[in-house]
């Protein structure tokens, strides 16, 4: 990590992880700072929501409204590519006004409101696909500022640690939300405004969270590290920075999304539709058990070499997809591997990053890589309806195999993988 960002990366002096009192408000055994559990807290309780509503749309959108493969492709792209500008504007913001919590807040607090827009919607898939873009502003405006936060509450060489935590954390309520929204709707079968309006109050519950008990990090920034657009842009500049990002575009734009996974084992394995919302449990099961153990695996054997090898576990669920046979095993088999992905690559990623950028620029650092995740989900979620419509279900799945293949082959050369120690200013790579 740069030597500066290091120093003003760490937790202040009142606070040190490492001190008495940083030991009793951090996660038992885990050296977690109560910051990064603050934030972990506030992403639960927003995951039990922001899931419940993931867990019901492809089956709302496609079975209820009777929306094609490729419309939802598109509304699916919406959900996740509406980010990306947002993104670099929040990062910048965060990074320029030195309050990262405050950013943060006002994207929590769009998100909560964007609950009560989809029971406006109704069935109008126009006014549906401009909640669901609001939605996901709200997301790309708090997304890089928190994970800045997480890092510069956290110590260089815990990052992925910290990550790890918070993920975990993260995916609970990721795990939870589903369970939500299925017992709702075997409650009141087919009143989705049920769930949208629970999903409201657990969003705002969130925003209550990070208000009360989240604290902002302003970091000492050198005159050489302070945030401007031409600061953060010039981070493409850097080598190991570049390369990060180019692999993240080439292995995002042919990885399917979650919907899109979730619909592919549906089809395969013939379930019923009610089951539907459960299916994300295994990948956030699997998820929730294994992002800190692999957070703490990348920081000793290099979070990139982690990063990739979490995209290979991507490719043997798509072959076991493509292959024959079916049942139980099956299922289990390529959900858990979907939630090895996850474990493996979105906190890890953020920590790998983290050591790259200045502390004065880490919001907007972030923020470039997660809006180039974002162009490539809404471009793979395109491609994939397209070529579902155009050639059917199992050609566009054998596509999708052969195009990640390539592309995990194309990351392990692009990507720096030789060194297993966090980034420093003397090997920013």
């Amino acid at each position: 990590m740069y030597l500066s960002s290091s120093r003003a990366a760490a937790p202040p002096p009142a606070e040190p992880t490492g001190s008495a009192a940083g030991r009793r408000r951090a996660w038992p055994g885990a050296g977690v700072p109560a910051n990064v559990l603050a934030l972990g807290s506030v992403s639960l309780v927003t995951d039990i929501s922001s899931e419940m509503i993931t867990a019901v749309l492809p089956m709302y959108v496609i079975f209820t409204l009777g929306l094609s493969p490729l419309q939802f492709g598109a509304l699916n792209g919406m959900y996740f590519g509406a980010t990306a500008l947002v993104r670099l504007a929040a990062g910048h913001a965060a990074d320029r006004w030195q309050r990262p919590k405050l950013v943060a807040g006002g994207g929590y607090a769009l998100s909560a409101a964007c609950k009560l827009g989809l029971l406006a919607a109704g069935s109008s898939v126009p006014f549906l696909g401009a909640v669901i873009a609001a939605d996901r502003t709200g997301k790309g405006l708090r997304t890089g500022p928190r994970d800045a936060l997480i890092s510069l509450s956290s110590t260089p060489k815990t990052l992925g640690r910290s990550f790890g935590a918070h993920r975990a954390m993260d995916t609970a309520g990721a795990f939870l939300g589903p369970l939500v929204a299925f017992a709702l709707l075997l409650a009141t079968p087919e009143h989705y405004d049920t769930v949208f309006v629970a999903s409201f109050v657990f969003a705002a519950f969130g925003v209550a969270i990070l208000a009360l008990l989240v604290r902002d990090r302003r970091a000492a920034v050198p005159a050489a590290d302070r945030a401007t657009v031409r600061a953060a842009l010039g981070l493409l500049l850097r080598p190991g920075f570049r390369r990060v990002n180019i692999a993240v575009l080439l292995l995002g734009t042919v990885a399917l999304s979650d919907s899109f996974v979730y619909l592919l084992v549906q089809q395969r394995l013939d379930i019923s539709e009610e089951y539907f919302p459960l299916l994300p449990l295994g990948t956030t099961g699997a998820y929730l058990l294994l992002a800190l153990p692999l957070g703490q695996l990348a920081d000793r054997l290099g979070r990139l070499r982690v990063f990739v090898a979490g995209y290979g576990a991507l490719l043997c669920a798509y072959l076991l997809l493509c292959g024959p046979g079916g049942g139980p095993v099956l299922l289990v088999v390529v959900l858990a591997l979907h939630g090895v992905f996850y474990a493996a690559t979105d906190g890890v990623l953020m920590a790998a990053v983290g050591p790259m950028v200045p502390a004065g620029l880490r919001s907007g650092g972030m923020s470039l890589i997660q809006t180039g995740q974002s162009v490539a989900t809404l471009g793979s979620s395109v491609l994939f309806g397209a070529a579902w419509s155009a050639y059917g279900l199992h050609t566009a799945l054998v596509l999708a195999l052969v195009a990640l293949a390539a592309a995990v082959l194309l990351a392990a050369w692009i990507l720096p993988l030789s060194g297993t120690a966090a980034p420093t200013e003397e090997n920013p790579e």
